[in-house]
């Protein structure tokens, strides 16, 4: 069933007359950032940050106010992306560290994989984070080159709590190339070799996915941009990220393939507010990462796409980044993987088509293995489950908040409370509780009372969420959730 958001307005202000397409399959480029706020781009109302590169692809594309990931930590969050499920039907939650020994199955079909099908030549720069054993790595599925960390860069021995982690290792390809780089280079080399994939290989179609390690901490810019923003040290980060957004435009341009090139911009979850100002901003949303808030799972994000894409459309049809495997499979000619997705086509979403929906009956927002959360059209139901927020006032040091009272040697390390020890957090609570996210983007006013006909139906569509993916919150076990990779 397809669920038509009601509002000829609504509708339309996803549509526009579109040029005319260019011949052939497009060009795939996804630019993910690492941890940063719902509103940290001009366009989405920083005042203190400059993005004109970003706000450039705003006016020339598509700007999504309500698109989602599909779990607002980085694993997770990845896992759906480049499968096209929720996370929990791949057995990968939360964010795997170097420890792990889990990582992407081999079963799963993986985005690149379906692009390389096609003749696609692919790359991956940056992050990875869906296992660091060999068997894991990007190029063991579908990636012909990476450059980049197997984790995030907190895994080694700049943590700002944890002491005595390895050293962070910096790869080309399956080579360990550097232990504990400079981190200040991170976003310059990603960078260089996007643009330099993109010179290599302007005569065949490409997937480039560009996976930022930046801004998630400890957050680094180089000196070129350092001391430069008026938001501190986390603008100066925002504003090489968004310096790199211009050289990778540029290099499609003055390589000749701008005009049969989607660009995609967003973050893989909301912004860590426990470290203070180190940290983005959600604003108006509620809370951040690791939540089921829209201030955790909502993501600033950009569409460019020259030719099929009308410019400065601004789409609030609620959609996923789960969505983006099966909108490429069809747009380029594959078949998706037999195993079952969740992901829906967006086509007509992004190509501004008038009266263009959300083909989601509903969208499912777990922490974990816990189903938190709901949302249908206008409505997200949340049921009562524990949720983080940050432990104290905020810092400007790269510390989180409460830090003078952490005892390293005593964190725990397990569930919830072992990342709330370990990040600055405290435990809250919630009772279940319906909002209305259109009229009240912050999550602030419980509607339930007066609307127990939307609660039970969101309760419903919850129940089938629960038969196929599961939920720890109720003890159910999910029929549709295949395993993880395993050593």
């Amino acid at each position: 069933m397809r669920l038509v958001l009601v509002g000829v307005l609504l509708l339309a202000s996803c549509a526009g007359e579109p040029r005319r397409p260019s011949p052939g399959p497009p060009n795939i480029v996804i630019l993910l950032t690492d941890d940063q706020g719902y509103a940290d781009l001009g366009c989405f109302g920083a005042k203190d940050i400059r993005t004109p590169n970003l706000d450039r692809m705003a006016r020339e594309g598509m700007r999504f106010t309500d698109f989602y990931v599909a779990q607002a930590v980085c694993t997770a969050s990845r896992a759906a992306l480049m499968t096209g499920c929720y996370p929990n039907r791949v057995g990968l939650q939360g964010a795997l560290n170097h420890q792990s020994a889990i990582g992407i199955s081999d079963d799963e079909v993986l985005l690149p994989q379906l692009c390389k099908s096609r003749g696609y030549a692919t790359a991956a720069f940056g992050k990875w984070h869906l296992g660091c054993q060999p068997k894991f790595l990007p190029t063991r599925h579908g990636f012909d080159e990476f450059f980049g960390i197997p984790y995030s860069n907190d895994n080694g021995p700049l943590h700002p709590t944890m002491k005595g982690l390895p050293s962070l290792p910096l790869y080309e390809g399956e080579a360990v190339i550097d232990h504990d780089p400079d981190q200040r280079a991170f976003t310059r080399w990603i960078t260089e070799h996007a643009t330099s994939f993109i010179r290599r290989n302007r005569e065949r179609p490409f997937f480039l996915y560009v996976p930022h390690i930046m801004p998630h901490v400890p957050i680094h810019a180089s000196d070129a941009f350092r001391g430069k923003s008026a938001r501190g040290l986390y603008g100066d980060v925002i504003e090489e990220l968004d310096w790199s957004v211009g050289e990778i435009l540029a290099a499609l341009a003055s390589n000749g393939v701008d005009d049969r090139t989607m660009v995609f911009y967003f973050s893989d979850n909301g912004p860590f507010l426990s470290y203070g100002t180190h940290a983005g901003r959600a604003e108006p949303l509620r809370e951040g990462k690791l939540t089921a808030w829209d201030g955790g799972m909502r993501s600033p994000c950009l569409l460019r796409w020259p030719g099929r894409t009308p410019p400065g459309a601004v789409c609030p049809e609620p959609v996923m980044s789960l969505d983006l495997l099966p909108t490429f499979a069809g747009l380029i000619g594959v078949t998706p993987p037999k195993n079952a997705i969740d992901g829906l086509d967006i086509l007509p979403i992004l190509e501004g088509r008038p009266g263009a929906a959300s083909p989601h009956e509903a969208l499912y927002f777990y922490a974990g293995e816990e189903l938190q959360a709901v949302r249908s059209g206008d409505w997200k139901l949340h049921f009562a489950h524990e949720y983080l927020t940050p432990a104290g006032p905020p810092r400007s040091d790269g510390k989180p908040a409460n830090f003078e009272h952490m005892k390293p040697e005593g964190m725990d390390v397990s569930g919830i409370r072992g990342i709330a020890s370990r990040h600055g957090y405290r435990v809250e609570k919630t009772a279940a509780a319906l909002y209305d996210v259109r009229r009240d983007p912050g999550e602030t006013k419980d509607v339930s009372a007066e609307h127990p006909d939307l609660v039970r139906r969101l309760e419903a569509l919850a129940e089938k969420a629960r038969a196929v993916l599961g939920d720890a919150l109720t003890g159910r076990k999910g029929s549709g959730v295949r395993p993880p990779g395993r050593l």
